[in-house]
């Protein structure tokens, strides 16, 4: 796939196909932001990505994302409103080429489900794109005012632009 952007071509070399999965706790706050901060910049950048959001519990399951979530990206101009909550399966790991948890205890208990090897390799920490190996996490805003959900949701649209970056190497 070719991308066009600030005058220059790129060559996706990652197939049109792929498949992102954000991973958080409930699938309210963190994770549904990443999935719609990454669909609304891949659709600016005409890059064709499936891009879909889970949480390890299933509390919120059916349910919209926080209202505060939706407040804080309807901001910045990103719609968040229609993503229902649902919680992560082990057939995620069948379904989806790249799977981003937003903090350690995420990994770990994505990592419990992994049904081999190969399922492993496909789980990172969000922010390592960003910042390689460091481990760094996405607060989780719950507990938190609209400060904190725009200080998440500047730090995942970082992320969302490095995880772009990545594939267009």
């Amino acid at each position: 796939m070719t991308v066009f952007q600030n005058g220059v071509t790129h060559r996706l070399t990652s197939n049109p196909k792929m498949k992102i999965l954000f991973v958080c706790l409930g699938n309210i706050c963190r994770s549904p932001l990443a999935e719609g901060i990454m669909r609304h910049k891949l659709k600016e950048q005409s890059i064709d990505i499936e891009v879909d959001s889970a949480g390890i519990g299933g509390w919120q399951a059916g349910e919209p994302p926080d209202k505060r979530a939706i407040a804080i990206a309807s901001k910045n101009g990103v719609e968040v409103s229609n993503i229902i909550a649902r919680k992560f399966s082990v057939d995620d790991f069948e379904k989806f080429d790249k799977i981003y948890v937003m903090d350690l205890e995420n990994k770990r208990d994505v990592m419990v489900q992994a049904p081999n090897e190969n399922a492993k390799q496909k789980v990172d920490l969000f922010l390592n794109v960003l910042h390689p190996s460091s481990n760094a996490i996405v607060p989780d805003p719950w507990f938190g005012d609209s400060r904190e959900f725009e200080e998440v949701f500047q730090l995942i649209s970082k992320g969302c632009d490095a995880i772009i970056e990545e594939l267009k190497k």
